[in-house]
């Protein structure tokens, strides 16, 4: 299977005041293949939302490199970066960050709008469908206020999908949701992943991260652990077996 995202020595280093200095992730290596859905767990402090951001070039490694769909990217400029972001990634975040003076469909459609790829017809058609497809459709016109939080984390993922992105990163997209509201939203993600995208999911949820193929554990700015679970398959009904497997060997990492 052909790798999609590699990180070889990834560090990042925040400079704090004049002269100290914090290094968040330390030398981290790892590689997705197209078509996995990968967990990244570990303690508050890891280093797991900064590996997500500094992977998907919403923030700068300080050193090492960056490969997305066998492109350098951690050295392109700001332009071509966001350009990469727009149109071939899709993100979707504990705290949604929707637009209030818009519209649920306008929050949706903003992206594609901006990316220019195809008619603002198509592009219609294409939330529509997503919104149908989310259970959402009759929110269309409704204000972000309208909405409860798991329709809002819905929409999110909508606005992530409609430049039918490579790779979605999520970062801890469940974390702010009652239990049946996450369970609800990691169905919809495991059939994006069914159909194809790629998916890396930030999360503390045990249930959460035993329905991805793999999971990463980080302590202290590395990769210390990975646990390789296979694909997840709802008509197994082995959703317990894995959260099983996954909470033991969680607790040999200390988590």
């Amino acid at each position: 299977m052909e790798t999609i995202l590699e990180a070889k020595d990834v560090s990042k280093t925040f400079v704090i005041g004049d002269n100290n200095q914090q290094t968040i992730l330390k030398s981290i290596n790892m590689q997705m293949k197209k078509g996995e859905m990968v967990a990244v767990m570990g303690p508050s402090g890891s280093g797991k939302s900064t590996l997500l951001y500094n992977i998907s070039g919403m923030d700068r490694v300080t050193s090492g490199s960056v490969r997305f769909n066998n492109r350098e990217i951690s050295s392109l400029s700001e332009k071509n970066l966001s350009n990469i972001r727009l149109n071939r990634m899709g993100f979707i975040f504990q705290d949604i960050y929707l637009l209030k003076n818009l519209s649920i469909f306008d929050n949706i459609v903003l992206s594609a709008y901006l990316a220019k790829n195809e008619s603002r017809d198509k592009i219609n058609q294409r939330a529509l469908e997503l919104m149908k497809k989310m259970g959402i459709a009759e929110l269309a016109n409704h204000d972000i206020t309208q909405a409860s939080g798991g329709q809002l984390q819905r929409v999110a993922i909508c606005r992530a999908l409609i430049n039918q992105p490579d790779i979605v990163f999520g970062d801890e997209p469940t974390g702010a949701l009652n239990s049946k509201a996450a369970a609800d939203i990691m169905k919809i993600l495991a059939e994006i992943n069914e159909a194809g995208t790629t998916i890396m999911l930030v999360t503390h949820d045990v249930k959460i991260a035993a329905k991805t193929e793999r999971v990463f554990y980080m302590l202290d700015g590395n990769i210390v652990g990975e646990n390789q679970l296979g694909k997840y398959k709802e008509s197994n009904n082995d959703s317990q077996i894995r959260e099983e497997i996954l909470s033991n060997w969680l607790r040999k990492m200390d988590f």
